[in-house]
């Protein structure tokens, strides 16, 4: 079979960043093998993306939302509009971060026809320096930050960035779903490996396709000579809803082991490098909040406090086909 033959629908997320979408539709249009169709979701439906959608140059549906879906509902929203539409693959990607070459869905589509594969991500680069890795990786035990340290292999079997640039097979959505809009900020895309992960299937990273992203290193802090790491976001509210995910996360079938290591990394961080009692207890606090589903916590900043209501006009917020 042709790789032209599935049908690809790009699914991007937005929020108050039309000139950071512009670059990413700029580079997603002009794939050598572009999608079928594009799904833009605006959590802020503004008219001036709707624009930059509209000029676009491909067949699309504009998405906009009176509240803010956060990227875990944004991607739930559109990724069912996407298979409402009948995709193949979905390809998701956020507004920030874009394809680096014109050959990046091709090689996502070759690489998972040859391997068999259900989900296939490129490898997310630092936009700044693409040697260094956006994201850490972790290979067993170790964490990997540049792309020299992962060989020469073009696949890297289990492992996956989701949200960057990821492929996905109508077969991966049915049985993984669509991610979890109480997530709302950090934790969404580890709660989909899991599911992705407990369901058998196939998926890895295309090495040679690459996409560029802001790095998102500095919220991690390295431990013990950097052995070991632990998420610390530098935003309070994101630091808070951070936690509060993580927690719920280590309830999960599939990551309960991670609840008895995470706590021994963060009593390390806030007692014995920061000697910080009250920040490790509101750590705790925010975590046993998550284990048990409080996902509305008094004396918090709620998602509406970290990325603010949108305050669109209702009567705006219908989706809106457009073909050239």
């Amino acid at each position: 079979m042709s790789i032209r033959d599935p049908k690809v629908v790009c699914v991007i997320v937005t929020k108050d960043r039309p000139e950071l979408l512009r670059r990413c539709l700029h580079e997603v249009v002009h794939q050598t093998r572009p999608p079928d169709h594009l799904v833009v979701v605006d959590n802020a439906a503004d008219p001036v993306v709707e624009a930059v959608v509209r000029d676009a140059g491909m067949p699309c549906t504009y998405l906009p939302s009176a509240a803010n879906l956060g990227g875990a509902g944004g991607f739930a929203y559109g990724v069912l509009h996407a298979r409402a539409l009948g995709a193949d693959w979905v390809w998701m990607a956020d507004d920030d971060g874009r394809p680096a070459d014109r050959w990046v869905l091709g090689r996502l589509l070759v690489t998972a026809a040859e391997h068999d594969l259900e989900v296939v991500s490129p490898l997310v680069l630092d936009e700044e320096d693409p040697e260094q890795l956006a994201f850490p990786l972790r290979r067993g035990l170790t964490w990997l930050r540049r792309r020299d340290q992962l060989g020469t292999d073009v696949l890297l079997p289990g492992t996956a960035n989701l949200f960057n640039g990821a492929l996905f097979s109508r077969t991966a959505l049915e049985a993984v779903g669509v991610p979890d809009p109480r997530l709302f900020v950090r934790g969404d895309e580890v709660e989909v490996h899991r599911r992705l992960k407990r369901s058998g299937l196939r998926f890895g990273t295309c090495a040679p396709a690459a996409y560029l992203h802001p790095q998102g290193r500095d919220d991690w802090t390295p431990l013990l000579g950097g052995r070991l790491s632990v998420l610390v976001p530098r935003d309070p509210g994101r630091r808070d809803l951070t936690f509060r995910n993580l927690g719920y996360l280590t309830a999960q079938p599939g990551l309960r082991w991670r609840r008895l290591p995470d706590a021994a990394r963060y009593a390390w961080y806030y007692l014995v490098v920061h000697h910080d009692l009250r920040g490790f207890a509101h750590w705790r606090r925010m975590s046993v909040a998550g284990r048990h589903e409080q996902f509305t916590v008094p004396g918090t900043h709620g998602p509406l406090a970290v990325a603010g209501h949108t305050g669109a006009d209702p009567a705006k917020t219908h989706p809106t086909e457009m073909s050239i």
